[in-house]
C-alpha cells in the first residue's frame, strides 16, 4: 500500500518581501500625489466650505481658517511636512529618524477622516451637500488623493503561512484574513529610529520645553471645543496625529531626551501645568481642570497598588470617600454632628490618616488573598463603605454621614490667610476660585508623584515589583509578602484620602452616591482602574495621562447620552486589543507584550 502526500499551497500573494503599496500604483506617482495632495489640504483650509453660518464654527471665510478647518490645516501641513521628508529634502530629516512613509500614511489618514467626517456633518446638518461650497468639494478631493498617494507608498509584506489544501472554507477564509491583517500591519509599521546624537545640555533642555509648551497648547485647545463636532474632530486629528508622530520616531527621540533630565522634565510638567488657569478667561474650564487633577492624583495612588504591587482592588473609590468625608466632618460644615473647625493642614491629616487606618484594617484580613478572591473583598468593601454612609443618618443607624444627603455647605479653604473661594488679581490676570484650588491639587498631585518615585525606585518598591511578577518566587527568596502588600496597600489609600480632603471642599458637599463602583460620571473603581490601564500600569505620566483623558472625554460627549458606556467600552476594548500594555507603558511590560522586540539584554534603563 503506497501513501500519496500533497504538497502545501501557499496563498496566491506576491514572492515573499516584495516591496509595493496597498494600492497598484508606481510609488513615485503616489508620493507625489500624498504630498501635492497634502499641499492642495492646505490651501482649501483657506477657502469656504459653506454658504451658512449655521453649521458651528462658521466656515464661510476666504482666508481665514475656522473651527474643523484649522485641524484639517494641521493634518494637511502634518503630511506636507513628512511627504517632503521622504523626497530628502535637506533640513527636514529630523523629522523622520524611523523613516517617513508609515508617518505620511498616518497623517494622511487622519486628515482624510477629519476632512471627510466634516463635510458628512455639513451635509447631515444643513441637508444635503447641495450646502457646500467649492472650498468643500476640494478639501474631499485633495485628501482622498493625498490618502490614496499614501498607500501606494511600498512596504516589505510578509511572507503568508502554507495552509493545508484539505482545509475547509471557513479555515481557509480565517488563513486568508490573517495574512490580510498582518499586511495591512506592515503597510502602517515603521522601522527602529536611529538614536538620537548627544545635543549640548541646554539644547536638549529647550527641546524639552518644547514639547511641553506643544502638550499644554494641545490640551488647553481639547479642553476649550466650544462644540461636539470640533471636539471629536480633534480627538481625529489629536489621535492619527500622535500615531505619526510615533511612527516617524520623534516619540522615542523626545522620549530618549526626556529621559536623559529626568528631574527638569518633571518639574517643567508641573510648571506647564501651573499656567493652564493663566490660559483661561474665566472659570469655566479651570473646573475641569481641578476635577482632573483629583481624578488623577487618585488613579496615581491606585497605580501603587495595581501597577507596583500587582494588587487588583475594585474598591479603591472607597478611600477618596474616606478622606472626603472625614476632612468634612471636621471643617466646619453645619451638617456635620462634630461642632468643630479645623485648619487645612488639619483636616488633611485627618483624611489622610482616616484612609491608612481603614486601608490597614481592610488590608491585614484580605491580603493574604490573591487574584480573584482579594478583586471580590474589595468589591465588597467599597460597597460596604457606600451602604454604610447611606444608613449612618440617625435612624437606620448612628447619626454621622447625613445618610443620603450627605454632608453639606462645606467651607472654602483658607490657607495662611487666602482665602481660596474668592477672586484673586495676581499679575494682572483673575484667579477664580476654581484656579485656585487647581494650584492647590496641582501641589497634592507633585507630592503624590514624588512618593511615587521615590517608593518605586527603593527597596520596598522592588519588593513591591517582586511580588507582582511573582509572589511564590518572591516570597522563596525572604521578602515578607503580607507585611509589602500592606504597605502598598496602606499608601494608596492614603493618598487617595489625600485627594479626598480637596474634593470635599471643592464640590461644597461630599453624598455616598459619588463613590460608586461604575458610573457614567469619574471618579468611579471602574473609571479608575481603566485610567491605569489605559495609561500604563506602573508608570507616572500613564495614568495621569489616562485620568485625563477618561475625565475629559465623557465630559465632552454628553451629546451621546445612554450611549457614552458603549463608545467607553468598544475603545476599551480596542485599545486592549491592539495596544494591551497602555498608551505609555512600562518598558518591561511592554516588552512582555511584544516579545519579538525585546533586546538581546534588558539594560537599566529598558527595564
Amino acid at each position: 500500500m503506497t501513501t500519496q502526500t500533497t504538497a502545501s499551497t501557499t496563498a496566491a500573494t506576491p514572492t515573499a518581501n516584495a516591496s509595493t503599496g496597498l494600492i497598484g500604483m508606481p510609488p513615485h506617482i503616489g508620493r507625489a500625489l500624498a504630498t501635492g495632495g497634502s499641499v492642495l489640504t492646505v490651501v482649501s483650509t483657506f477657502l469656504a466650505w459653506t454658504w451658512t453660518a449655521e453649521f458651528p464654527g462658521d466656515l464661510t471665510f476666504y482666508g481665514y481658517p475656522g473651527g474643523l478647518q484649522v485641524l484639517v490645516l494641521i493634518g494637511g501641513a502634518l503630511t506636507t511636512l513628512f511627504g517632503l521628508a521622504s523626497y530628502g529634502v535637506k533640513g527636514l530629516g529630523w523629522l523622520t529618524p524611523a523613516g517617513a512613509d508609515a508617518a505620511v500614511k498616518y497623517a494622511a489618514l487622519g486628515t482624510f477622516v477629519t476632512a471627510w467626517y466634516t463635510i458628512l456633518a455639513i451635509s447631515f446638518q444643513l441637508g444635503g451637500l447641495v450646502n457646500l461650497e467649492p472650498g468643500g468639494y476640494v478639501v474631499a478631493v485633495a485628501t482622498l488623493t493625498a490618502l490614496l498617494g499614501a498607500l501606494a507608498l511600498p512596504f516589505e509584506r510578509p511572507e503568508p503561512d502554507p495552509f493545508d489544501p484539505d482545509d475547509t472554507g471557513w479555515e481557509q477564509f480565517k488563513h486568508r484574513t490573517g495574512h490580510n491583517m498582518a499586511v495591512l500591519r506592515a503597510a502602517f509599521a515603521s522601522g527602529s529610529p536611529r538614536p538620537v546624537r548627544t545635543l549640548p545640555s541646554y539644547a536638549e533642555i529647550l527641546i524639552i520645553v518644547a514639547v511641553l509648551a506643544l502638550a499644554l497648547v494641545v490640551f488647553t485647545y481639547g479642553i476649550g471645543t466650544e462644540y461636539d463636532e470640533l471636539f471629536v474632530g480633534f480627538l481625529i486629528t489629536a489621535g492619527f496625529g500622535f500615531a505619526a508622530l510615533n511612527r516617524a520616531g520623534l516619540i522615542a527621540h523626545a522620549s530618549q531626551i526626556t529621559a536623559r533630565h529626568t528631574n527638569i522634565t518633571v518639574c517643567g510638567a508641573f510648571i506647564a501645568a501651573a499656567c493652564f488657569p493663566f490660559t483661561q478667561t474665566d472659570d469655566q474650564y479651570a473646573t475641569l481642570g481641578v476635577y482632573i487633577l483629583i481624578f488623577a492624583t487618585v488613579a496615581l495612588g491606585l497605580n501603587i497598588v495595581v501597577g507596583l504591587a500587582g494588587l487588583l482592588d475594585l474598591g479603591y473609590v472607597a478611600f477618596l470617600g474616606v478622606g472626603a468625608y472625614a476632612a468634612a466632618l471636621v471643617s466646619g460644615s453645619p451638617s456635620s454632628p462634630f461642632d468643630v473647625h479645623f485648619p487645612f493642614w488639619a483636616a488633611v491629616l485627618v483624611g489622610a490618616v482616616a484612609s491608612l487606618v481603614f486601608g490597614v484594617l481592610i488590608g491585614a484580613p484580605t491580603l493574604r488573598l490573591r487574584g480573584d478572591y482579594l478583586a471580590i473583598v474589595t468589591l465588597g468593601f467599597g460597597e460596604i463603605f457606600r451602604i454604610a454612609a447611606n444608613n449612618t443618618d440617625g435612624t437606620s443607624g448612628p447619626d454621622l454621614t447625613n445618610g443620603s444627603n450627605g454632608i453639606a455647605s462645606i467651607p472654602d479653604l483658607k490657607i495662611l490667610g487666602f482665602d481660596l473661594g474668592v477672586q484673586h488679581d495676581i499679575a494682572g490676570f483673575t484667579i477664580g476660585r476654581f484656579a485656585n484650588y487647581f494650584f492647590l491639587m496641582l501641589l497634592i498631585t507633585a507630592v503624590v508623584v514624588l512618593v511615587f518615585r521615590r517608593s518605586g525606585d527603593s527597596r520596598i518598591g522592588r519588593a513591591w515589583v517582586a511580588i507582582r511578577e511573582d509572589e511564590t518566587a518572591a516570597l522563596a527568596m525572604g521578602i515578607n509578602g503580607f507585611r509589602v502588600k500592606l504597605i502598598a496597600f496602606a499608601v494608596g489609600a492614603t493618598l487617595a484620602g489625600l485627594a479626598g480632603t480637596v474634593q470635599a471642599h471643592v464640590t461644597y458637599t461630599v453624598t455616598p452616591e459619588q463613590y460608586l463602583f461604575a458610573g457614567t460620571t469619574p471618579p468611579n473603581s471602574a473609571f479608575l482602574l481603566a485610567a491605569v490601564v489605559l495609561g500604563g500600569m506602573g508608570t507616572i505620566a500613564g495614568p495621569l495621562i489616562g485620568a485625563a483623558l477618561l475625565f475629559l472625554i465623557p465630559n465632552k460627549l454628553q451629546f451621546l447620552g445612554d450611549y457614552q458606556l458603549l463608545a467607553f467600552g468598544l475603545a476599551l476594548v480596542l485599545l486592549m486589543r491592539f495596544r494591551p500594555e497602555g498608551l505609555i507603558p512600562n518598558r518591561r511590560r511592554q516588552l512582555e507584550f511584544h516579545e519579538d522586540d525585546a533586546p538581546a539584554v534588558l539594560s537599566k534603563t529598558g527595564a
